[in-house]
C-alpha cells in the first residue's frame, strides 16, 4: 500500500498558497477554486488543502530543522514546539538505524499544527 494524498483544512487557499509555497519552496500543483482545493506536491504524494477537510496533523522532513525553524520563525510563523529529540533509531524498524528524530512543531496559516521532522546521525556514531 501506497500514501497517494493526504488532505488538510485549509479556510482561506489564497492565504494557505502563500503559506505552503513559502514551507515547500515549490508552487502549487492545481487549484480549484469551486469546491476550494489546492495541491502540492509532497515527492510523489498529494498534499490537498481543502475548505472541507477536517485538520490533520502532517509531518514534513527536513533537512536542517533549526534551520527551516529559524527561516519560518523570522516569518512570523507561530512555533508550537521547539526542537526535541523524539526518537533514537537502532534497528531500522522505524527509520534509518542508527539516527536520532529531532520534531518540531508549527501552525499553519489556517490554524493546523505541522510536524517537522530530521533525522541526523546518533550521537557517538
Amino acid at each position: 500500500m501506497k500514501v497517494i494524498q493526504i488532505a488538510q483544512r485549509a479556510v482561506d487557499l489564497d492565504r494557505a498558497a502563500a503559506f505552503y509555497a513559502d514551507l515547500l519552496g515549490a508552487k502549487p500543483l492545481a487549484r480549484f477554486d469551486q469546491p476550494g482545493l489546492l495541491f502540492f506536491d509532497l515527492g510523489g504524494v498529494r498534499l490537498l488543502l481543502e475548505r472541507g477537510a477536517p485538520a490533520a496533523l502532517i509531518y514534513l522532513e527536513q533537512s536542517d530543522l533549526h534551520a527551516a525553524l529559524s527561516r519560518l520563525e523570522g516569518r512570523g510563523v507561530k512555533v508550537v514546539a521547539r526542537p526535541q529529540l523524539v526518537f533514537t533509531h537502532p534497528d531500522s524498524t522505524l527509520g534509518p538505524a542508527g539516527t536520532e528524530e529531532w520534531m518540531a512543531f508549527i501552525e499553519d496559516s489556517e490554524g493546523n499544527t505541522v510536524a517537522l521532522v530530521s533525522r541526523t546521525p546518533a550521537a557517538g556514531d
